[in-house]
């Protein structure tokens, strides 16, 4: 099978940029596939009574804007590298970034999902819970997880 469309998902983490790396090295190796890059903006307000709409709204904004620099400096790495891109600001809603990332694999027609993981086990898995986990189980498509730095 040839990997033509590879969704990329990234957040500011070293992680996501092994993942990053990771299908940018794939991308150039089978030629002629675009990265679809994305990043899903993850807002639930916790306490909305604390603050005003518009103070709500001015964060999501601000959560938004870091996700486009995001992505634009993730796009011009993969452009400098000669890959094609495209990119994707996606939004987690009241559910896990996990459901946004599958629900684009599909919308997008990509063919494999690359993505870090932090490789949390024990009690660190279960208070932050894995969105690499949960798309491994949901996605329609192959996934290729890249793991973090090894720590010492």
């Amino acid at each position: 099978m040839t990997y033509r469309r590879l969704l990329v998902p990234l957040d500011d983490s070293p992680t996501a940029r092994r993942g990053l790396d990771e299908a940018l090295a794939l991308g150039r190796a089978l030629g002629g596939s675009t990265l679809v890059l994305l990043h899903v903006v993850e807002f639930v307000p916790m306490m909305p009574e604390v603050a005003s709409g518009q103070a709500w709204e001015a964060i999501r904004q601000g959560l938004e804007a870091t996700g486009r620099a995001l992505l634009d400096a993730a796009a011009a790495k993969v452009r400098a590298a000669g890959v094609a891109c495209e990119t994707v600001l996606g939004d987690a809603g009241a559910g896990r970034p996990a459901d946004c990332i599958v629900a684009e694999a599909l919308t997008q027609r990509c063919d494999v999902i690359v993505m870090g993981t932090h490789g949390r086990r024990g009690m660190r898995r279960a208070l932050l819970g894995s969105d690499a986990e949960l798309v491994l189980r949901q996605s329609p498509v192959p996934v290729l997880l890249v793991r973090g730095e090894a720590r010492a």
